[in-house]
Parts: C-alpha cells; sequence; structure tokens
C-alpha cells in the first residue's frame, strides 16, 4: 500500500508510470508531472466481465494549516489526498458490486445536476399555473403577484435548491412590504409549486412546511352586506360616476345579475341573447366549470342594447381601454369604488353577499338563490338529485330583485317582509311538484 510520502515524492519519467496501493486504486505519474488517481474495476463475471478504469482525480496534498473550507475547495477542484482517494475509491467500489458503473454514474450525476441548475423556481411556478383549471385572468393574477413578490427573491435558484430560510425571507418581506393576505396568498402558492416538483422528482421536500406558522394567520376579512340604504346611496352615487360609462353600466350588469366581477368584466357579445333575455356563461368562464345560464331583467337589457351600440364591434361587452381585444380588469371597478369613497365599505364581490341576503329577506327559496350564484350544493345527496336550474323561476325573481334595486335607487324606503307571499311559480317549479 502507498504513503503519502510516496505520493509526494514520486518524480515524473519520461513515461508514464503506476504506483499501486490496493483494491485497484493505483496513482499514475505522468511525463508531465501531473500525478493521477486510477480505479481499475471490473463489471460482471467469468467470460463476461468487462474492465474499466475510473479517473478519480489528480493528487494533492493537503496543505499546512488547511482549514475545512480551504479543504472543500481543493476537493472541489479535483486534488485528492491518498486518504481521500481511497474514499473516493470505496464509493466507486460500491456501485460497482451493484452493477453499476462508476464512470456512467458519475456522468448521469452531472446531467441531473445541470438539469437542476436549470430547473427554477420560476420555471416550475409557471408550469404549475398552466395546470390549473382558472380562467385565464385568475391565472394572470396569480402570475402577477409570484413576478412581484416571489420571483425576485428564489425565481432563479434551482427548485432543489431553494430551503425553509428562502421561503421565510420571501413570506416576511410580503408581509412587511404588500401585508397579510398577499402574504398568504404566496405561501400558498409556493407550496403548491414544490408539491408539484415533489411529485415529478424535481425537488425532495416543501421547504414551505416548517416555516409556514413563522407569520401570524392571515384573517380573511368578508364584506358584509349592504344595508338597504346602503344599496340605495351607492346606486345614486354610481349616477353621478361622469368618469367611465362602461365601468358604471358594468356595476349595474353586477348588480342586476349578482354576477361575480371577473364573469362581468369578461362577458362576451357572444353569450348574450337579447332576444330571450338571457346570458350563458361557458364553462371555462365559471368557478365551478359549469355553463351557467343567466336570466336577464328588464333593466339589464335595456342597458345591454345601449353598450351594443358602442361595443357591439368588439368581443368583449366592456373591451379593454387601451386594448380593446381584451376584456376590462376587474382593477377598474376597484378604482372606480377608491373616487366613490367606498373601497373601505364595500368590494365587487360584496354585491353577491348582498344579494343572497336581501332576497332571503324578501322570501324566495334558498334553492334559486344559491342556482342563480352558480353555487354548489354541499349536500352531496342533495347534490345528486337536485338538478333543477329553476332559470323560469330565476327570471321573475331576478326582475323583482331589478325593480327593488331601482326603488331604492330613487330613495325608497323598502323594508323586507320574510314571510311573504312568494310569487307564482313557473312551469319549472310546477313540473317539480306534479
Amino acid at each position: 500500500m502507498l504513503t503519502d510520502t510516496q505520493c509526494r515524492n514520486a518524480k515524473p519519467k519520461a513515461k508514464p508510470y503506476k504506483l499501486a496501493d490496493s483494491n485497484g486504486l493505483h496513482l499514475e505519474v505522468k511525463p508531465n508531472g501531473t500525478k493521477a488517481w486510477r480505479y481499475r474495476f471490473k463489471l460482471g463475471s467469468g467470460s463476461d466481465a468487462k474492465e474499466g478504469l475510473f479517473a478519480i482525480g489528480d493528487y494533492g496534498p493537503a496543505q499546512a494549516g488547511e482549514t475545512p473550507d480551504q479543504a472543500v475547495m481543493r476537493r472541489r477542484g479535483g486534488c485528492l489526498t491518498l486518504a481521500e482517494a481511497r474514499e473516493e475509491r470505496a464509493k466507486a467500489r460500491a456501485l460497482v458490486t451493484q452493477g453499476i458503473n462508476p464512470a456512467h454514474q458519475r456522468q448521469l450525476d452531472r446531467i441531473r445536476r445541470q438539469q437542476e441548475s436549470v430547473t427554477t423556481f420560476e420555471g416550475v411556478a409557471r408550469e404549475w399555473i398552466t395546470l390549473r383549471t382558472w380562467t385565464d385572468q385568475t391565472k394572470a393574477r396569480r402570475l402577477d403577484m409570484l413576478a412581484r413578490v416571489v420571483f425576485p427573491k428564489i425565481g432563479g435558484l434551482p427548485i432543489r435548491s431553494v430551503q425553509p430560510a428562502h421561503v421565510l425571507d420571501v413570506l416576511q418581506k410580503a408581509a412587511e412590504k404588500n401585508g397579510p393576505t398577499v402574504a398568504a396568498e404566496a405561501k400558498r402558492t409556493m407550496s403548491c409549486v414544490f408539491e408539484l416538483a415533489v411529485s415529478t422528482l424535481r425537488a425532495d421536500t416543501d421547504p414551505v412546511y416548517p416555516v409556514r406558522r413563522a407569520l401570524p394567520a392571515n384573517k380573511t376579512q368578508h364584506k358584509r352586506a349592504l344595508t338597504a340604504e346602503e344599496i340605495g346611496r351607492f346606486q345614486r352615487d354610481l349616477d353621478g360616476y361622469e368618469r367611465n360609462v362602461q365601468t358604471v353600466a358594468a356595476f349595474r350588469l353586477m348588480w342586476w345579475t349578482l354576477r361575480r366581477p371577473n364573469e362581468v368584466t369578461g362577458a362576451q357579445w357572444a353569450e348574450i341573447d337579447l332576444g330571450a333575455a338571457t346570458w350563458r356563461i361557458p364553462a371555462d368562464r365559471m368557478k365551478k366549470r359549469r355553463d351557467h345560464t343567466v336570466p336577464l331583467p328588464r333593466q339589464a337589457v335595456e342597458l345591454l342594447r345601449t353598450m351594443h351600440a358602442l361595443t357591439g364591434g368588439h368581443q368583449h361587452v366592456f373591451p379593454h381601454r387601451d386594448d380593446r381585444s381584451q376584456p376590462m380588469t376587474d382593477a377598474t371597478m376597484r378604482q372606480a369604488l377608491k373616487q366613490l369613497g367606498w373601497a373601505g365599505t364595500y368590494s365587487p364581490h360584496a354585491t353577491r353577499t348582498t344579494g343572497s341576503t336581501r332576497l332571503n329577506e324578501m322570501g324566495y327559496p334558498a334553492d334559486w338563490i344559491e342556482r342563480q350564484l352558480a353555487h354548489t350544493e354541499a349536500n352531496a345527496v342533495r347534490r345528486t338529485y337536485n338538478h333543477a336550474d329553476y332559470l323560469v323561476d330565476r327570471t321573475a325573481m331576478m326582475q323583482q330583485w331589478a325593480d327593488y334595486l331601482d326603488a331604492l335607487r330613487q330613495g325608497a324606503k323598502i323594508v323586507p317582509i320574510k314571510k311573504r307571499t312568494l310569487p307564482i311559480y313557473g312551469e319549472e317549479t310546477r313540473a317539480t311538484q306534479a
């Protein structure tokens, strides 16, 4: 067996020569003075055995006073002491006993590292978003959050190298700069991205999990339902918002139909049948991914006929101000609320909360209201058997709702009576009862 002194004192000759150690390890001394560690091995047995030579690295003695960090850098540079070469030989022998060529394994490890270096967090995050069944608008909003909050911190890192400390830094900065709601969204999104990476063998663990409770829990504050007096005041405030007729029209349609803000801003003329007074929203624009037919009250039909004269030549009922091929954004509605002084009291989504509350107070069946809102029945048994659309009944209900809004807009004092006589049932209801 070799000694370190023999390795250090070996002098070059005219031709390469070897200094044998043990178990296939030898030091090759080349004419140029290079001393290279080589491991000779055999794969297989008998006549099928194949001999191979594995280049471990070059000989490099440890300098006096070498620190652990300096030793690591030396080894990364491919220079190994006798003891270190023996350790690498032991690892290579372990592979050979498994029938694995150590040279091929090193090549595979190098390819894997290269792949990991290009498999960044941002790349996997964008892939995750494309796999969602969300609307394009929802995907764009989530991607915008990532671009603002997460990508500047860890987007360019190989996803396998992201550590809990990186995640904690993202969350703390997001909470400080953007608020707890954005931080909570970033935490959920990052965890989902890592879940995809783990399931596709591009990461080993979810580094979000260890720091998931590092920040105070975000308490979602849902806007309350508006009172009758507030509904009337908001409707009158819309009358005075002359900045943008299109934005006012979008608010009106949202109130008359109780649709989600993004469903209203993304409305397309191809979805609307003014003659039948219906609006059929396709599944890919609905949260629950099911087609939904919305009855249009008289006021909505009149408004849409007016809008058709203005935007009928475009795909969308409410086209974007700068790019007319795209729909208006939800941000336009939120900006209008700031201008009107309603931002802290009412959000566009609270329209549905208000409508549900008031329609229940007016005595309408919960099934009609829930179907109008396109909510999924929570009870699994009822969800299986209740396929009624209640379109005729909802048409009458939404017409009364629109008339109710008009009355409040004009300043009427209306107190809903909970135990009221319901309107005459439509054909669907009579058929159901029969």
